[in-house]
């Protein structure tokens, strides 16, 4: 996971998290980490969590499904070769499967963070780290261990400020088709 991060955010690509719960909390906290700094000084990296826009989220869930909340935002946000994190405990949240359907579609590389057997969003996603616990908190706890070391080895990679040149922060995105 930590490769595919570095990858994608090395080449101006743009890193989105998103779940339910807890799980939308542990997004919004490793996009932060990114965003932000975890334990290094840096640039800010391009990763976004769709789970923090109340007022998209709410006119979504009302105006077309709950189901929708994240795969019409995968759908505004992300291009080809972006990657899409859907974290799910259980992996049978509905709208985590249909956002990472939605990536699949657009060329997005899909990352599952779940726990248990995977559930039906495993099978879906490019790479899969499953917390092999049927225990929601320990899942969560893990998640967000597993966020950390993500983090982590991103900096590692990546470097400090004096190595700015060596990956670009995307601040101009492409604009698709809207016609399919």
């Amino acid at each position: 996971m930590a490769h595919e991060v570095t990858d994608a955010l090395s080449e101006g690509r743009m890193v989105a998290f998103f779940g339910n719960g807890g799980s939308a909390a542990d997004a919004q906290h490793i996009a932060a980490e990114l965003i932000g700094k975890f334990k290094k000084e840096r640039p800010p990296l391009n990763a976004i969590a769709l789970t923090s826009n109340t007022s998209i989220l709410t006119a979504i869930g009302n105006d077309f499904d709950f189901d929708e909340i994240f795969s019409r935002q995968v759908r505004a946000n992300l291009d080809e070769g972006d990657i899409a994190v859907g974290i799910s405990t259980s992996g049978r949240s509905k709208n985590v499967i249909l956002g990472v359907q939605e990536a699949r579609k657009i060329g997005a590389k899909t990352i599952a963070l779940t726990g248990g057997d995977g559930g039906q969003l495993a099978p879906l996603c490019d790479l899969k780290v499953i917390v092999p616990s049927s225990d929601t908190q320990r899942i969560q706890e893990c998640h967000i261990m597993i966020g950390h070391v993500v983090c982590e080895l991103v900096d590692d990679a990546l470097g400090s400020t004096s190595q700015i040149g060596r990956y670009q922060i995307r601040r101009n995105r492409t604009t698709r088709s809207t016609s399919s």
